[in-house]
């Protein structure tokens, strides 16, 4: 089989199956999507709008507008994934967040030097420049790095997805735990705009490696998902060869809807609650040491759940995995509604702990599973965007909820009513590519 132009490293060659290359390689781009994901952004916010000049409600109405309009574009680099393959995307969105990081260590000149132009000095031109910088981290990073990394992935295998996810997902899970801490160290060694600098060149050396090592299918070189044939008798839920549905297809299913409508609500709920955690615990009577300090069971639960379901989920029907999710919002959704009682902190942590776990499962697998590998990217590059809107609305949703209603509990009411409307509706949301 003939090599691409730009190939170095032939899979077809490889000594071992070339699909764990890809799950180590596909783990380290979702890792380097860190400068465009909440938790690498927001521990810049305090030097960057003081150095830009804005405040910080203005700071973070950027990050949300820059937010939405990323969510607008993240079902095209969906179709583009699909066409042109998960190392030219990658590699794209990688150099454009390592461009995006380069512009950003400079917001403070860009937006002296816009002001100088235009003789105009307002909060109006640094909040501009920073929804433009924000749209780049939030498409490139955490829409189109991530989406094309965990697909490539999940290409590569069938059978063993769930097992392999498991260890995708822990790595993940570790890698972004730690991530705040060594970011922090780059602030305070080289001040924020060097640790943006320092970010940008380490994302220049991930597209060198997404050139030289990311593939797209295992077909193409002669091979087969998992790097072996399905032994006779086998209980795993892709044991059997079952057609890809187009776009249009899939989204006529009510199973697209009911999985992406759960999967966005988990990014809504969890950062709405990180974004005001402090304000949610000191309204309800708690320390601030207290709130911070939340995140460590959740983090246990959720890694704990990940790792089981990930596991097993090669032999479980999906929609018992989504219910498990669903059981797991409620959960958030009540203990919400009771922040203010011991009962309700435990129910919030065991609830998001249930959801974030299964949000790593679900929004792995579910898509190749529901639909086939083919259009794997149309499919999840739209259940990205709406991922990605119910991020952007939350904190505002969350805050609207405290200073209009006098308190951040009445935000259970909606939440606990949406996620019952998913429960009953996915009752009927079956895989389609299986028999009723």
């Amino acid at each position: 089989m003939k090599k691409s132009r730009f190939e170095i490293i032939n899979p077809s060659r490889f000594p071992f199956f070339y699909g764990y290359v890809v799950m180590v390689v596909g783990t380290l781009g979702v890792w380097a999507s860190l400068p465009g994901q909440t938790v690498g952004v927001s521990i810049f916010t305090d030097p960057v709008k003081d150095a830009v000049g804005l405040s910080r409600d203005q700071f973070s109405t950027a990050y949300m507008i820059g937010t939405l309009m990323s969510s607008f574009f993240i079902s095209a680099a969906g179709r583009w994934f699909d066409r042109y393959g998960a190392r030219i995307v990658a590699a794209a969105s990688a150099l454009v967040l390592a461009f995006s990081l380069f512009l950003a260590s400079i917001a403070h000149k860009l937006t002296a030097g816009v002001v100088s132009l235009v003789t105009f000095d307002h909060w109006v031109i640094p909040f501009t420049v920073m929804v433009l910088l924000f749209f780049m981290f939030r498409f490139s990073g955490q829409g189109v790095l991530t989406m094309s990394s965990r697909n490539m992935v999940m290409k590569w295998f069938e059978r063993f997805r769930g097992r392999v996810n498991a260890f995708s997902a822990l790595s993940i899970s570790l890698g972004f735990s730690v991530a705040p801490v060594i970011v922090d160290k780059l602030i305070t060694s080289y001040q924020w705009d060097g640790a943006w600098r320092i970010m940008g060149v380490f994302l220049l050396l991930m597209t060198l490696l997404i050139i030289l090592t990311f593939r797209d299918n295992p077909e193409k070189y002669g091979l087969i998902p998992d790097g072996k044939k399905c032994k006779e008798g086998s209980k795993a839920i892709e044991s059997k060869p079952l057609r890809s549905f187009e776009p249009s297809e899939a989204f006529r299913t009510r199973a697209f809807w009911m999985y992406a409508l759960m999967l966005s609500f988990n990014s809504f709920f969890i950062t709405g609650f990180t974004f005001h955690v402090i304000s949610i615990f000191e309204t309800s009577g708690y320390a601030r040491s207290e709130a911070v300090a939340i995140f460590i069971p959740i983090a246990v639960v959720s890694v704990a759940t990940s790792l089981i379901f990930n596991f097993i989920s090669d032999w479980i029907r999906l929609k018992v995995l989504l219910y498990i999710m669903i059981a797991g919002g409620l959960l958030a959704s009540f203990g919400m509604g009771l922040i203010s009682s011991t009962n309700g902190v435990y129910m919030v942590i065991a609830g998001q702990g249930i959801m974030g776990g299964m949000f790593s499962v679900l929004n792995a697998v579910t898509w190749p599973r529901l639909f086939g590998r083919k259009y794997i990217g149309t499919i999840s590059g739209k259940a990205m965007s709406m991922i990605v809107l119910a991020s952007a609305l939350a904190p505002v949703l969350f805050s609207l909820s405290h200073t209009r209603l006098g308190n951040y509990e009445y935000i259970a009411i909606p939440s606990v009513l949406f996620v019952i409307f998913v429960g009953l509706a996915s009752i009927k949301a079956n895989n389609p590519r299986l028999p009723a």
